[in-house]
């Protein structure tokens, strides 16, 4: 899979997941899983990514775990094709309905309605260039499930993206998982 297209992947995994938690949420540790689909060459790209990430050597999952944990992500492999990612949501980013971004990507997601047990969001990535829009449905403060459409152009080809997804907050410790940086 090309470098880019790994970045829109995982950049589109990201800001999908992490605008959810702008509503009402619990802090602590979340997990996220997200599928990614819509047509045939990002769904080869995903189970490629997913094949890779399998067989890399224990060193080297480890170093990029590491890494990614540094930034506040976990990101693995999931059952049937998903991504699951889990991030810690301190008590004063719940408490501002703050969104944990990443640095990769350079994405700005406006919300743009809300309601007692839904938001509907916009983004756009400058990097790699993106967009994209979504609807979250909650279910209290302790899950939520999603459905996105993202448009990219990936070697001059525009692409279409849906990711579906659901979050799940799982305990009160984040135990290893360090919170997220925010902007």
């Amino acid at each position: 899979m090309s470098k880019s297209l790994q970045t829109v992947c995982i950049a589109a995994l990201a800001a999908a997941s992490l605008s959810a938690i702008a509503q009402s949420t619990r802090p602590g540790l979340w997990e996220m899983n997200s599928k990614m689909g819509g047509n045939p060459e990002i769904d080869a790209a995903m189970a490629q990514m997913q094949k890779q990430m399998a067989s890399m050597p224990p060193e080297q999952r480890k170093m990029m775990e590491d890494m990614m944990a540094k930034q506040g992500v976990n990101i693995a492999a999931g059952p049937g094709g998903t991504m699951a990612m889990k991030v810690c949501i301190t008590p004063e980013m719940a408490a501002r309905q703050e969104m944990p971004t990443q640095t990769e990507g350079d994405c700005k997601t406006t919300i743009t309605s809300r309601s007692a047990n839904s938001m509907k969001m916009n983004f756009v990535c400058q990097n790699p260039p993106s967009s994209g829009e979504g609807t979250y449905t909650f279910n209290g403060d302790t899950s939520y499930t999603m459905k996105m459409v993202m448009q990219s152009v990936q070697n001059g080809k525009p692409q279409n993206v849906t990711i579906d997804g659901q979050g799940k907050w799982l305990s009160k410790d984040c135990g290893t998982i360090q919170p997220m940086v925010t902007k």
